[in-house]
């Protein structure tokens, strides 16, 4: 199975390719179909098995086929938020989502995707700020719930989804079930669609990746909360395809064009 099968289209295919994978791994066939369908998705899945690129290549597709228009990605901690918006930046190359800075008192805008991503507490603290609207959410992505329990964050988090609307989609990850976090599960879906991944797939993406990576290509980043000032310089590049916020620790880096 390749890519393109799994119902992507051929500017993130192009992409895909480019930085040098060429077979989805199991969580990537698995999720990919799922969320492009519209279902509320619940997956188990070990770590380095691909989990972020399950998510982010349908979102791209979704995003530029206007199909929603407001995104928000909960992450466990700051660097998972800025390792998720390398991803979309990466990925986005040759789709024509435009940046735009969040100023102050700022809205989301009329007429752009919007991409919000960051930590439960982060988010509270921008919501209450006014910077962002979390009512209007189409679709929501945790990722991942129990580490979110592990960093203690659960109730931050059960504040945000208290924010958004019921009728979005939903798709959240877990690297393993908790009473806890079924708890928190049950306020969000009813009756998700549930993808298991086994645990010897973890590192699948690794795996992936030493088989097939091209020479030259890109990099995530890995970022420690003291880079966050130079991160912010940094996402005005990727050709303006950064999302519109990336929401990290003591700032907003903002998406604009250089």
């Amino acid at each position: 199975m390749n890519f393109r099968e799994l119902g992507l289209s051929e500017q993130t295919v192009q992409a895909i390719d480019e930085y040098g994978i060429t077979t989805p791994t199991t969580v990537q066939a698995d999720v990919i179909p799922a969320i492009l369908s519209g279902r509320d998705i619940f997956t188990i899945a070990p770590a380095r098995c691909g989990k972020t690129m399950s998510y982010v290549l349908p979102l791209l597709d979704i995003i530029n086929d206007k199909k929603a228009k407001n995104i928000l990605i909960i992450t466990a901690n700051s660097q998972m938020a800025v390792k998720t918006s390398d991803c979309l930046a990466i990925f986005n190359k040759y789709h024509e989502i435009n940046g735009a800075a969040l100023k102050e008192g700022d809205d989301m805008s009329a007429d752009e995707a919007n991409v919000i991503i960051g930590a439960p507490d982060l988010l509270l603290e921008v919501a209450d700020g006014s910077k962002v609207d979390l009512s209007q959410v189409d679709i929501l992505v945790v990722d991942d719930i129990n580490l979110i329990k592990k960093n203690k964050q659960l109730d931050n988090l059960e504040k945000v989804l208290a924010m958004l609307p019921a009728n979005k989609q939903n798709v959240v990850f877990t690297n393993r079930r908790s009473k806890e976090t079924q708890d928190v599960l049950s306020k969000i879906m009813q009756a998700p669609a549930e993808i298991k991944i086994d645990k010897d797939k973890e590192q699948e993406a690794d795996v992936s990746k030493v088989a097939s990576v091209k020479k030259n290509k890109p990099a995530f980043v890995e970022t420690i909360d003291e880079e966050t000032v130079a991160l912010a310089e940094k996402l005005k590049a990727f050709n303006g395809h950064t999302p519109r916020f990336l929401l990290i620790k003591g700032i907003i880096a903002e998406g604009e064009e250089k």
